[in-house]
């Protein structure tokens, strides 16, 4: 969606202007006429004339064409103002006006009504209930905010709009700059996708903020995210951790993949880089905006104090960085140009009596080594050392060298106007070694997004008639969770399953335990006994001969377990040599916002205690199905720790994303678990299931 006239009006009509103090009607029009290059236009029918300006009855009666028009009135009138606004041919709304979504239900039926009038009318709305936009190319600030933003490449989007103001306040007094911001207030019609995508075509914009609450649609946001950080990289502050999603979470994997997880992973996915805090967000941004990507990870410390030194590099030590090893030829330019004492090795230590020659000279040798990616220069105030002087240096050095450079000034007043020199060229500036660190860390996560190479998941031939039959079948009995009942579902989607089947008699369990060879796995067959084992519910390593007798057994241990469970008979199984196996488990949960979900790990009786898992948002693609083995720490084990022969691990990879497809095609699967999964040499075995669906989407 193209949303350039709403950032570059020529025309903003600012409808419930007035000139009444305190009124956010006033404090709009008050920040439009300070500084907008275009025309701005009081609407209020009850006025002649708003801060000097013409003021007219309508939107429909001003003279020329409407850009844009702020909405500034009560509530109760707010839906049909936007009506009169969008059959007077205004494309562009900005919803100030609170009352609607976040009030009740009241507020929740007036904002559907604003939504299908947008809809009715293909309105670009902002809000309701929002602070306001502000574009500063054109000077518009057509927000009630207490503050104007500076110039700047940074693009922004909040979810709260008290949070804006005070980002604008802390920004302005760092020197921060920005192009766009939008508080996206309710979302009713545009969302923070619309904006990523906008911001990902502007040319101005060279980073992308934002401060979330929650993602409208998370599936579509990552398909969106994923082009744009491709070109241009996305920051976020996600707040809210919430256990919605898991609050009736029946499997383990809904245990463990709750919403926040969904986040996590629907992000890393799409390539955004999420910052914790606002110094995060910013810290990222300065140099983003400001710095060269890094061609390897390896960092140069320069500095003319030990401690902050070595606080940078145990920085870098807990981040994605490492410490460059120097060349021969470094080594030696160091031993020449900085006296005994100094340390020529990384980090580089200067000595506290460096003048701003020997340090630049420090800083240029480091540079030009070949196994350097990027700069870190840290510095604390001495006498014989000009804060000013040394930022000229750096600045100089960095423009010749073309690597990335973060820099730690260690002071107050003093270092403000360094801090300004080095901000005009770009180059980010801290108090803290770490967080000049972790900045650098923001440039090689992001230079790695941007070598991604999204491949398409695979689409496998299934049998999607036959698994929609089995959970037809389910949902005809009534049955909502489903257990080895259900292993059908996986042989559909070519996901190897033991040899076996489900009985209902002791004579039919006979003819299934002669059709395998060896001993066998029984286990009780109902739906309303999830957990078999503790009740005595599955048996292991049954000889023929005894096959009848188990059967009998099983069905009446679970009759008086629970006496009124159905029990739609015993699975008979094949037993598998686990001696070389590894359990795992695959397992899916949906996700409100971002849809289904995939996890893997560890599996067996160990998934919840050690919580050894990792999770993607589904269709998963074969290289982010290889991702999430790698991610696991008990990745050796399938890999051959301690003497053991690898497992087949493509196969593993390859039942990941059979499942990924299987949840991605049958929205009625909420919940499902594979665990254990087997994976040994010879490939990967799915010998137990469990599942919850929702009757209704079948």
């Amino acid at each position: 969606m193209g949303l350039e006239t709403l950032f570059s009006p020529r025309c903003v009509a600012v409808v419930g202007a007035t000139e009444r103090e305190g009124s956010v009607g006033r404090a709009v029009m008050t920040n439009m006429l300070d500084s907008f290059e275009g025309e701005t236009v009081p609407v209020n029918p009850n006025a002649e004339s708003v801060l000097g300006r013409e003021a007219y009855p309508d939107v429909a009666s001003v003279p020329g064409e409407v850009d844009l028009a702020v909405v500034v009135v009560p509530g109760r009138v707010a839906v049909d103002v936007v009506r009169g606004i969008a059959e007077a041919g205004v494309e562009n709304v900005v919803v100030i006006t609170a009352g609607f979504g976040e009030t009740g239900s009241e507020g929740a039926r007036r904002e559907r009504e604003l939504r299908a009038v947008a809809e009715a009318h293909d309105l670009d709305l902002v809000g309701p209930n929002s602070l306001g936009i502000i574009s500063t190319p054109v000077g518009m600030n057509a927000t009630f905010g207490p503050e104007n933003a500076l110039d700047g490449s940074i693009s922004f989007m909040s979810q709260s709009g008290a949070f804006i103001t005070a980002v604008l306040d802390w920004a302005n007094d760092r020197g921060i700059g920005f192009k766009d911001v939008v508080s996206l207030g309710n979302k009713a019609v545009l969302d923070e996708r619309d904006f990523v995508e906008a911001w990902g075509d502007d040319e101005g914009t060279d980073v992308v903020l934002g401060y979330l609450e929650g993602i409208t649609d998370g599936a579509s946001f990552i398909r969106s995210a994923r082009e744009v950080t491709a070109e241009t990289p996305i920051v976020l502050v996600k707040s809210g951790r919430t256990e919605a999603g898991a609050s009736a979470a029946a499997s383990h994997t809904g245990t463990i993949a709750g919403s926040e997880a969904a986040y996590e992973a629907g992000l890393e996915q799409a390539g955004v880089i999420r910052a914790e805090n606002v110094q995060e967000l910013f810290d990222a941004a300065s140099i983003l905006a400001g710095q060269p990507l890094p061609e390897t990870d390896s960092v140069a410390v320069v500095t003319n104090a030990g401690g902050p030194g070595v606080m940078a590099t145990d920085a870098i030590g807990d981040s994605g960085l490492s410490l460059a090893s120097f060349a021969d030829e470094t080594l030696a330019r160091f031993e020449e140009v900085l006296p005994e004492e100094a340390n020529i090795y990384n980090p580089v230590d200067v000595i506290g009596d460096a003048p701003v020659e020997r340090f630049a000279e420090a800083i240029e040798i480091a540079m030009d080594d070949p196994n350097v990616g990027a700069v870190c220069v840290v510095t604390c105030p001495t006498a014989v050392l000009t804060f000013d002087d040394l930022a000229e240096a750096v600045v100089e050095r960095q423009a010749e060298s073309g690597l990335p450079v973060a820099t730690c000034f260690m002071g107050g007043e003093r270092i403000e106007s360094a801090r300004e020199i080095l901000g005009e060229a770009g180059i980010p500036t801290y108090f803290d070694p770490a967080r000049a660190v972790e900045s650098l860390d923001a440039l090689r996560s992001y230079a790695e997004i941007r070598e991604r190479e999204y491949v398409e998941p695979t689409t496998f031939d299934v049998d999607r008639a036959r698994a929609r039959e089995i959970l037809r079948g389910a949902a005809d009995r009534g049955d909502t969770r489903l257990g080895v009942e259900a292993m059908g579902l996986l042989d559909a989607y070519g996901v190897p399953i033991p040899e076996g089947d489900v009985v209902s008699s002791p004579e039919a369990a006979i003819e299934v335990a002669e059709s395998i060879e060896g001993d066998v796995v029984m286990k009780i067959v109902s739906p309303d006994i999830l957990h078999k084992s503790d009740i005595g519910g599955v048996r292991v390593g049954v000889r023929n001969n005894d096959v009848y007798d188990t059967y009998e057994d099983l069905v009446a241990r679970a009759k008086n377990y629970q006496p009124d469970a159905t029990i739609l008979g015993v699975q008979v199984q094949e037993l598998l040599d686990l001696e070389e196996g590894v359990e795992t488990i695959v397992g899916t949960n949906r996700d409100p916002q971002f849809g289904p979900l995939v996890l893997f790990g560890l599996g067996g009786i160990f998934v919840e205690v050690l919580e050894d898992t990792t999770v993607r948002v589904a269709p998963v693609s074969e290289p982010e199905a290889a991702g999430m083995v790698d991610d696991i720490r008990a990745a050796p084990l399938l890999r051959g720790a301690r003497g053991r022969e690898p497992v087949d691990e493509g196969s593993v990879v390859e039942v990941i994303q059979r499942l990924s497809q299987l949840v991605t095609d049958f929205p009625a699967i909420l919940e499902l678990d594979v665990n254990p999964l087997v994976a040994t040499p010879d490939g990967a075995t799915a010998v137990d299931i469990r599942l919850t669906i929702d009757p209704d989407e079948l």
